[in-house]
């Protein structure tokens, strides 16, 4: 009775959880680009808020790799789902490679990157069965 309790738990702070990476990444997206073209939005606090929405994402796919923890089905039922949301961890590790080869186009490529990966989010939230 406890661990499917605790599943339920998992599952319901997974699916909100999902809505606050979405959200967390179009917004610092959003900055970026503002940054990238004006100055004045080039704060410190832009990569907090970039590192907060990018350690969203990795507590997004642990709480997915605790709930499909030990279920035959899942490849086949949640595997797009499980594409993307993998994509999206992986996106944020591509972003962070190339950020000090761009040089001044850092916001630009975390301002695009920030979008996709948002998009990747709503593609995961969009292919669940």
């Amino acid at each position: 009775m406890l661990v499917l309790a605790v599943n339920a738990l998992v599952r319901d702070v997974h699916g909100w959880w999902a809505w606050v990476v979405i959200v967390a990444n179009a917004l610092v997206g959003v900055w970026a680009l503002l940054a990238h073209k004006q100055e004045r939005f080039r704060v410190p606090a832009l990569w907090w808020a970039t590192a907060a929405a990018e350690v969203a994402i990795f507590v997004q796919v642990i709480l997915g790799v605790i709930l499909v923890q030990g279920r035959k089905d899942a490849q086949d039922a949640l595997g797009f789902h499980l594409l993307y949301g993998f994509s999206a961890a992986f996106s944020v590790a591509i972003i962070y490679s190339y950020r000090n080869q761009l040089g001044d186009k850092k916001y630009l490529l975390y301002g695009l990157g920030g979008l996709f990966i948002m998009g990747l989010c709503l593609r995961a939230v969009a292919t669940l069965p």
